[in-house]
């Protein structure tokens, strides 16, 4: 099965994949993370992407489709994976659904308010040693700043900060909602309320994937 997270940025599909990964045992892909290692690493994909996420702007299709395919041949896909991040456009869906040929699909809709989303991304801070991800609202550092795994100082990233938290909700409302009516025509998409815990966000997803495909195993 795959499952893609859809959602606005802050909508918790980061963290969503990881517990369904982790529950379900099949490989998140995110072409966020994917990006940001490219970044950190300085590779020539990485130098081309920096400039765009730091406006908040969208990474070219060409370059996030590449990635998206590159990943899914090089991991173990036999029970499915998990999109996040990805499409961000319906121009992205389609040419993804044109590569893939299957049709195993199911769409996971957090929905969330806009005030909640800059509340939660302003909270972010990001270990620029080892790309720990900390929330100063639900899992902030043990040491004020300071990064529990290697000790380093923690910052925000610029795509974090409330000017261009507003761009990327724009961008977001432009290109990506028009997703949740192309895969409502689908008949594939659920919607999940995001503005709540994360423990019942995660429930009612498993309650979902189960009834979706009797055939995932814990």
């Amino acid at each position: 099965m795959r499952i893609i997270l859809l959602g606005a940025p802050g909508a918790g599909k980061g963290t969503q994949g990881d517990l369904i990964s982790e529950k379900y045992n099949i490989p998140k892909i995110s072409t966020g993370d994917i990006l940001r290692e490219a970044v950190r690493k300085g590779t020539p994909l990485g130098k081309k992407a920096k400039e765009v996420m730091e406006q908040g702007k969208l990474v070219s299709d060409d370059i996030i489709l590449g990635i998206i395919k590159d990943r899914i041949e090089e991991i173990d896909c036999k029970k499915g994976y998990i999109l996040d991040g990805f499409p961000r456009t319906i121009e992205q869906a389609e040419s993804f659904e044109n590569m893939v040929k299957d049709d195993n699909e199911i769409v996971l809709y957090i929905n969330i308010k806009k005030d909640e989303l800059i509340r939660r991304l302003s909270s972010r801070r990001i270990c620029p040693k080892c790309g720990a991800i900390y929330s100063l609202i639900v899992e902030p550092p043990k040491k004020d700043g300071i990064c529990d795994n290697c000790g380093a100082t923690l910052i925000q990233r610029d795509d974090d900060k409330p000017e261009t938290i507003e761009k990327r909700y724009k961008i977001y409302l432009k290109s990506t909602e028009p997703l949740i009516n192309f895969y409502k025509k689908r008949g594939n998409l659920v919607e999940i309320e995001g503005n709540t815990e994360i423990e019942k966000i995660f429930s009612k997803i498993c309650d979902i994937i189960e009834r979706q495909n009797d055939n995932i195993k814990k």
